[in-house]
């Protein structure tokens, strides 16, 4: 099917394709089981997954407490990453991605590898403490997600000194790099007005990430790099591949396919967003993100600047009680960051609510217009180049 050399993550030979996590619940099981079926890496977003069961959501009703809703997510998880392994059948890898930015990501990384996920990805954060979570499952792969050769540096000269792992620490399995410029959801620069920078090019970033592993002596290949932003066509890949890379990441196109885990209405929004219908805004995370201008998101920009003047830290401001993020632009009067909640309106787009959802996208045009295939058609057409059949008629934007 295709000349692209295999990715090679801790045992697993796999496509030189990555499926990105994409939360709340955009990519559960369907989508990321799919995918490692497929033969290449799927990825389950671990965040507040107890959307996807009815009885877990039943149980949230009787109360705000955080450590209860952190307890029925992380039985979602649990079923997510099983389901998921269940679909891949023994083909490719499923990994989970963690943000470091979630107040509780340590206790979501142990769960992950106690119920089976073969990779740990983390990004929103500098994931420096991540093989000191992982230590009682050594044979899970360990995958960061950073933006630039600086923050690449950084974090294998730490993990490089973490002897307990044996004389040279502990090593990446695999190494993502977003382009912030092009990805979707929470983008790897710490403002907007940083997105364009030259600096995040592939052709600037790759060079340095290499000669990084030169300075430290890490053979090339040792630490697969896979790209993520932008990518949305057979000839990007290889442009991608031949500057050095060894796979890409992709995450809204994954996320419109027949197999992803979100509503048909978060679908029709992604696919029939027009550039100028995609925008970039402060998210309460305190990071810029990207999303498509849906009448939620355009009434909250109007509003925003005046919202942010009467930014205040209060507790009670968290509306779910989850208190999901280490740093919350609403909860902690952050006024530089948004002023929302942002599991509440993402949880709204998961479920197809055009009016009131927050519906992340990449900046690119998507690999096959408005049409929504399927995982392998994607993938297939990714390694080849060659379209697949033309679809009948799809349905129209479904009202909110």
């Amino acid at each position: 099917m295709t000349a692209s050399p295999p990715l090679a993550i801790r045992g697993h030979t796999l496509l030189p394709i990555v499926q990105g996590g994409m939360g709340v619940g955009i990519s559960a099981h369907r989508l990321a089981g799919a995918v490692a079926r497929a033969g290449a890496m799927g990825t389950i977003a671990s965040i507040d997954l107890r959307h996807h069961h009815a009885d877990l959501m039943e149980a949230a009703k009787h109360g705000r407490d955080k450590d209860t809703l952190n307890r029925l997510n992380l039985i979602a998880l649990d079923r997510e990453i099983k389901a998921a392994l269940d679909i891949a059948s023994g083909h490719g890898l499923v990994a989970v991605n963690v943000m470091k930015a979630v107040d509780a990501h340590p206790t979501y990384v142990r769960q992950a590898c106690a119920s089976g996920a073969q990779a740990i990805v983390m990004g929103a954060g500098l994931p420096l403490d991540l093989p000191e979570l992982t230590e009682d499952y050594p044979d899970v792969a360990l995958v960061p997600i950073l933006s630039d050769a600086r923050g690449v540096a950084i974090l294998l000269k730490k993990w490089s000194r973490l002897k307990k792992f044996g004389p040279g620490g502990r090593l990446p399995d695999a190494i993502v790099i977003e382009h912030p410029r092009y990805a979707g959801g929470h983008l790897g620069a710490p403002n907007p007005a940083d997105l364009a920078n030259a600096k995040f090019d592939f052709t600037e970033v790759l060079p340095g990430v290499f000669k990084v592993f030169d300075d430290l002596g890490i053979a090339r290949g040792q630490i697969p790099v896979i790209v993520g932003g932008g990518i949305n066509s057979h000839e990007k890949l290889l442009e991608v591949l031949a500057l050095g890379a060894s796979a890409v990441q992709l995450g809204t196109p994954f996320a419109v396919t027949e197999e992803g885990d979100a509503h048909p209405n978060f679908k029709r929004v992604l696919l029939d967003a027009n550039p100028e219908d995609i925008v970039t805004f402060m998210s309460v995370a305190g990071l810029p993100a990207r999303a498509v201008k849906t009448p939620w998101l355009a009434n909250y920009l109007k509003r925003e600047a005046r919202l942010q003047a009467c930014a205040k830290a209060a507790p009670e401001r968290c509306a779910i009680g989850l208190h999901c993020l280490t740093q919350c632009g609403l909860r902690d009067g952050l006024e530089k960051a948004g002023q929302f909640c942002i599991d509440s309106q993402l949880v709204a787009a998961l479920k197809g609510d055009v009016g009131k959802g927050l519906f992340f996208r990449g900046s690119e045009p998507l690999p096959f217009g408005r049409d929504i295939r399927t995982v392998q058609e994607l993938i297939d057409y990714l390694l080849t180049g060659v379209m697949p059949y033309p679809v009948a008629a799809q349905p129209e934007t479904l009202a909110a």
